[in-house]
């Protein structure tokens, strides 16, 4: 994993939001944000939540994260199989950058 300062990650930030836009606008299901501390400041990584047809589909698809492809974060995928089906997922105000 490439260690950057939070400015020279800006730019592949803003990378991966526009990559979750632009997958959102082509009709797939993800939630992209941020881990906080327990005084809501954000350093922890960050999560997606998506749904992908297959596991091989999910990480095929992935891999195409910006932030990824360029070796910025570590990460790992899991298939999450649901156990009771609620709308919960919300936006926080507080951090809200998407449009």
């Amino acid at each position: 994993m490439a260690a950057l300062s939070v400015e020279q990650r800006r730019s592949h930030l803003d990378a991966h939001r526009q990559w979750v836009q632009q997958e959102k606008d082509k009709g797939r299901t993800i939630h992209s944000g941020f881990l906080v501390d327990e005084n809501r400041l954000p350093g922890g990584g960050g999560l997606l939540v998506f749904v992908a047809n297959n596991f091989q589909e999910a990480l095929n698809w992935v891999q195409t994260d910006p932030m990824i492809r360029h070796g910025l974060v570590d990460w790992s995928i899991s298939e999450w199989i649901v156990d009771c089906e609620e709308t919960f997922i919300t936006r926080s105000t507080d951090f809200n950058r998407c449009n």
